[in-house]
């Protein structure tokens, strides 16, 4: 009989030679439970996404009863749905009140598709600045802000008139001219690694930004919904943006983005031409009482009051000479090691004892730490212990390897 690993490597597209090939028949709160009986003890939630937990009782109650109503009904913008409209509210409770307008989509890639559109309408510009070492997503507008030439060269052409500047380097903001339509930028660098804004470099962004009639676009994909410690990363840093990106961790687990901007800017979508941008599931009914459910956990059972401490913990146990730093943001983190090889090795046996890491894109040498916010401190203490104990054994192996060899 053929089994459903033989089946998942001949039918399902894949994007790697070396998919991790778990297989997963329950999640619940930070674990995970394979067919063979194994648990895992999820610290990537998913790519930023379980930040509430796998399955959250109020997340799932809500999709339920949204289930009895209605799914899809008509394509994005037409119908006044209910669901649509309490999220988009209660979005705009957690943002700065020029925030007004949400455009609900079904991926961060799309938001950022969404993002940049909307900026060129608006300001009739051409030119779109990113960072080196960004992601914001895999399509081809998205991939064309993304920072690394290794992911985008097979598949150019791709967007014209695209400049990218270095995070950080405040040199690099003259770049930024009346020509140049958005700066798209992470509140917090992912895939680089976990990279934090300092020396107000994002005030001297923002300022720049304001002085040239440049939209400040502030991708929160992976940093928004509570995962820094606060609703939104861009809190803690003293600015607003113009357009704001969010989606991962904004479903509790179902499929969603937005991007959200001023009426005034997003009407730009209305006329010449109208449905300037458009969506069929967009806004799915579904997957937006899910997204309300989520906002409603994270404020009423006050998640964010424990990210920090949470955050301290790890770094306070992940002590090891192997260890070279560890970065981060509230609860997202990286733990960085000598090279990819050793970390490789680490990541591999913390999943065959039951922890699941992970490493970053554009920073192959640290580990991704970003568990869902409701771990809790016995949690942190076991995934720790684990890591440092495989720390060892993963160093070990490697030496009689190259004795052996």
């Amino acid at each position: 009989m053929v089994s459903m690993r033989q089946l998942f490597l001949q039918h399902v597209a894949q994007t790697s030679d070396f998919p991790l090939m778990m297989e997963i028949e329950k999640a619940e709160g930070v674990y995970m439970y394979g067919t063979n009986g194994q648990v895992y003890l999820d610290l990537i939630s998913g790519i930023g996404v379980s930040n509430v937990g796998h399955r959250h009782p109020r997340v799932v109650s809500a999709i339920q009863e949204q289930l009895e109503k209605y799914m899809h009904l008509m394509v994005y913008g037409e119908f006044v749905h209910g669901p649509q409209v309490q999220l988009s509210e209660a979005l705009h409770q957690t943002l700065p009140k020029h925030l007004d307008n949400v455009y609900i989509v079904n991926s961060g890639t799309e938001a950022v598709e969404g993002a940049l559109k909307l900026a060129k309408r608006y300001t009739g510009r051409t030119e779109l600045i990113s960072c080196y070492n960004a992601y914001h997503g895999s399509t081809q507008g998205a991939l064309s802000v993304n920072g690394s030439e290794g992911f985008k060269n097979a598949f150019r052409p791709l967007l014209p008139d695209v400049r990218h500047i270095h995070y950080n380097k405040i040199e690099d903001l003259e770049r930024i001219t009346t020509r140049t339509a958005a700066v798209i930028i992470e509140t917090v660098q992912g895939e680089a690694g976990v990279r934090v804004p300092e020396n107000d470099y994002l005030k001297k962004l923002r300022a720049r930004c304001t002085e040239t009639g440049t939209l400040l676009i502030l991708d929160e994909i992976q940093s928004g919904f509570g995962r820094t410690g606060t609703f939104w990363a861009f809190e803690q840093f003293g600015i607003e943006p113009d357009i704001l990106l969010c989606a991962k961790g904004m479903g509790g687990g179902m499929p969603i983005g937005a991007f959200i901007a001023p009426q005034h800017i997003m009407a730009a979508f209305k006329t010449n031409p109208i449905l300037g941008h458009c969506t069929t599931f967009g806004g799915h009914p579904v997957s937006c009482v899910a997204s309300l459910a989520t906002i409603n956990v994270i404020k009423e059972e006050n998640l964010l009051a424990g990210v920090q401490a949470k955050a301290d913990l790890f770094k306070q146990l992940l002590v090891h000479p192997r260890i070279k730093a560890i970065r981060n943001c509230g609860l997202m983190m990286a733990a960085e090691f000598e090279s990819f090889d050793v970390l490789k090795a680490v990541i591999d046996k913390a999943i065959e004892r039951g922890v699941l890491t992970d490493w970053f894109l554009f920073c192959d040498n640290s580990m991704r730490i970003a568990p869902p916010l409701v771990i809790t401190e016995e949690q942190i203490r076991e995934a720790c212990r684990v890591i440092l104990q495989v720390i060892d054994e993963a160093l070990m192996s490697q030496k009689f390897g190259k004795l052996k060899s």
